[in-house]
């Protein structure tokens, strides 16, 4: 059996050495890297793109659920939450078939979280037209099912450069030139703006019809990149490209979208020999 590739994400070390220690009696895991706040387990997904993440929720700054809005929709990997919530808010998460484990952690309900991830996979990879932002689709929907929905509207007022975001009762006029990136999961849209991110239910095409053209460029299957904000471009062993934003988010790029990535390289070098 091939090993599950595996990033562990908790911001206390104790906790972080008791889930490794536990995991070293599970076979086929492989932790390739730990983790102690959201920042780092953002890089570590875009970097090593593993199979398993184990996701702390209770974390400064970026907690798990930031975690999850903010993970590229295409390379999003199968994920179990570790918690300290009450018996039934482990029961709603349950529910929507999110895994997760309950602190202090057992290892009989790891091993179980394990067992549910690897089942998860392996039906994935039986459904040709599955893809990881429907992953991603189906964990936002868990996470956003006791709070108001998000959605993309057509903008009440003329705003040009601006993209209109309903929430809730308000109406939140978001500058595009603030919009670093967008990804689509399932029936949501995640628009990463300066430090925060708005979570909508719209179709890619419908967004990508109210965004500057030259601007926003596709660069996967479900992800959309200003490239204005592109800061460092790495090439991959595969012919594919990652990129590093201004906000050091890390953002993959596949072969069959990496065009409109050689074409800004061109277009830079121009300007810079110029």
């Amino acid at each position: 059996m091939v090993p599950l590739k595996t990033v562990l994400v908790d911001d206390e070390p104790l906790a972080l050495q008791l889930l490794q220690s536990l995991l070293e009696d599970i076979p086929d895991i492989e932790v390739i890297t730990t983790c102690r706040n959201g920042r780092e387990a953002l890089n570590a997904v875009a970097t090593h793109l593993p199979d398993l993440l184990f996701l702390d929720i209770q974390m400064p700054g970026m907690n798990g659920f930031d975690v999850i809005g903010r993970l590229q929709g295409d390379i999003i990997p199968q994920v179990i939450f570790a918690t300290a919530y009450d018996h039934y808010a482990v029961e709603a998460f349950d529910v929507n078939a999110v895994d997760y484990v309950l602190k202090p952690m057992e290892p009989e309900r790891l091993a179980l979280a394990v067992d549910r991830a690897r089942a998860r996979l392996r039906q994935q990879g039986q459904q040709q037209d599955h893809s990881q932002a429907d992953e991603k689709g189906r964990l936002l929907s868990s996470l956003t099912s006791t709070s108001s929905q998000t959605q993309a509207v057509n903008s009440p007022v003329d705003t040009p450069g601006k993209l209109a975001i309903k929430d809730g009762g308000r109406i939140i006029l978001a500058n595009q030139s603030d919009i670093q990136w967008i990804d689509a999961a399932g029936d949501y849209m995640c628009v990463h703006t300066n430090g925060e991110t708005h979570i909508m239910r719209s179709t890619l095409k419908e967004l990508q019809q109210q965004l500057c053209p030259n601007t926003f460029k596709r660069v996967h299957r479900s992800t959309l990149v200003n490239l204005n904000y592109i800061q460092e471009i790495q090439v991959l062993t595969k012919g594919e490209y990652l990129l590093t934003l201004a906000s050091s988010e890390k953002i993959k790029v596949s072969r069959n979208y990496r065009q409109s990535i050689k074409e800004y390289l061109e277009q830079n070098q121009t300007k810079t020999a110029v």
